[in-house]
């Protein structure tokens, strides 16, 4: 009799390696940040990654993170990976779902985890941990009773390898 696999990826490096895929669509320069969102029977709901609003162009709009005038930077512009997983949001309801996000959520986009119903955020970096949006997102996770808690992998790689894996696939 066979039996099965035991070296499959468990589901939260699965969800956390989904976010950083999708991390990988976005195209700016200095930060790329996925999320992924995922419900009580571990199905995805939402996916997204930072980038510019619909319709608003890659190439006119300002990648800069530093300029005379905050209107040249990217700062207005850019969606960031939570709000936009929650936009793309294949449910109607979003309460009691978990997020995996490739960096701690900043302010605002605490308020729309709160106000989405997520109860729970599996981070991977808090780069940001000492500045006043993360600060101010913490306190209001904390008042809100959301749970968030850093992202510890039980492999420390998974690596995607087209190639080989168009080779290996079988058909039952």
């Amino acid at each position: 009799m066979t039996t099965k696999r035991n070296d499959y990826i468990s589901w939260n490096d699965y969800f956390m390696g989904i976010a950083i895929l999708s991390a990988q669509r976005s195209k700016d320069p200095s930060s790329q940040v996925g999320a992924c969102i995922v419900n009580a029977q571990n199905k995805i709901v939402g996916i997204g990654y930072n980038g510019f609003p619909i319709g608003c162009s890659d190439e006119e709009l300002p990648w800069d993170r530093e300029a005379q005038s905050a209107y040249d930077t990217k700062y207005p512009y850019v969606c960031h990976a939570e709000l936009n997983a929650i936009m793309n949001k294949n449910s109607a309801d979003l309460n009691g779902c978990r997020v995996y996000v490739t960096l701690f959520p900043c302010n605002e986009c605490t308020k729309l985890i709160i106000q989405g119903g997520i109860t729970k955020i599996i981070y991977l970096s808090d780069k940001y941990h000492d500045t006043d949006g993360v600060r101010a997102a913490r306190r209001m996770l904390d008042m809100a009773g959301v749970e968030y808690l850093q992202f510890k992998p039980q492999q420390g790689r998974i690596t995607i390898d087209f190639a080989k894996e168009a080779t290996t696939v079988t058909r039952v």
